[in-house]
């Protein structure tokens, strides 16, 4: 288990992260989540021992996070560190003799990794003749194939097309299956939805959610609907009884007030609406992060 405990961190002046706590337990994905500039970096680079905490402690198995064991994490930055002009075979046989890897295994297992995720043909191709997303899965390679006890994966879908995103999420998966940790940090809300069993919102270095995704949702709670229409009268947004209109092309989602009975909703705007779908539905993870980032900056 990974037990991060009060952690605050302090640049002069300037509070990142201000007293966050959360457990991982393992054989979870843990999601970490916030807006761009919410403390998220700055608590991964305590974990990672890359900078010390003000107070509070990260703790694995009950004991403090040494030097020798950071041998046993991974990390994928969201600002990635290849050596653009180095060989690919190179530079992932390099950092993982960094991590401990004899210079034999290290080969075995580049070789193993570099034919799974099907990039061998580029083992001996400079890493800037790479496209962005050959050159992510070489970072996520080296992130993982010293078989990290701990791994952390800040956006580590950027630059893959579905088909690469898919192929990794099920490499993810796989891996956590083993009873590994992954701490997964990102924007795509619906990936953490998909991914992750647990999350911890921040904002402004403060803890606003925490906990299971689904006990997050029904806490959230909300009078909420999916409206699939051929056509609609756009005048059907400004309607008393909605709280929230979030529209698209063919189909809207969309809050509405609390003593607003959804039957009732769909009987009222059927005249104007062509309907091919309604439904009740729980509010997405998108929203209600979005939703609470708000509250959050209004407070402040």
């Amino acid at each position: 288990m990974l037990s991060v405990e009060n952690l605050v961190k302090r640049f002069k002046d300037k509070t990142a992260v201000n007293d966050i706590s959360f457990l991982v337990d393992r054989g979870k994905i843990f999601g970490l989540l916030g807006p761009n500039g919410a403390g998220k970096t700055t608590t991964i680079r305590t974990i990672l021992n890359i900078i010390k905490p003000t107070s509070g402690r990260i703790l694995f198995n009950s004991e403090p996070i040494k030097k020798d064991f950071l041998n046993h994490i991974g990390y994928l930055p969201e600002e990635r560190g290849l050596y653009k002009k180095g060989k690919v075979i190179d530079i992932i046989n390099y950092f993982s003799e960094l991590k401990g890897l004899r210079k034999h295994e290290a080969s075995l297992r580049a070789k193993k990794w570099l034919d799974k995720l099907q990039i061998s043909p580029y083992s001996n191709k400079k890493v800037e003749e790479l496209s962005k997303g050959i050159q992510q899965k070489v970072q996520f390679i080296i992130s993982i194939i010293h078989d990290p006890d701990i791994l952390i994966l800040d956006e580590p879908f950027a630059g893959f097309d579905p088909i690469n995103q898919k192929e990794i999420k099920e490499l993810i998966l796989s891996y956590v299956s083993s009873g590994k940790i992954v701490i997964l940090s990102t924007h795509q809300m619906d990936t953490v939805e998909k991914l992750c069993q647990e999350i911890l919102l921040i904002h402004n270095g403060i803890e606003i959610c925490k906990g299971v995704i689904a006990d997050i949702k029904k806490n959230f709670g909300g009078n909420n609907i999916r409206l699939e229409f051929y056509g609609m009268n756009p005048e059907i947004r400004r309607l008393p009884e909605i709280l929230n209109y979030d529209g698209y092309s063919n189909y809207a989602e969309i809050q509405l007030r609390d003593d607003v009975n959804p039957s009732e909703f769909l009987k009222k705007i059927l005249s104007e609406v062509s309907v091919k779908s309604f439904s009740v539905i729980e509010p997405t993870l998108n929203k209600i992060f979005i939703d609470l980032v708000n509250q959050n900056s209004a407070k402040n």
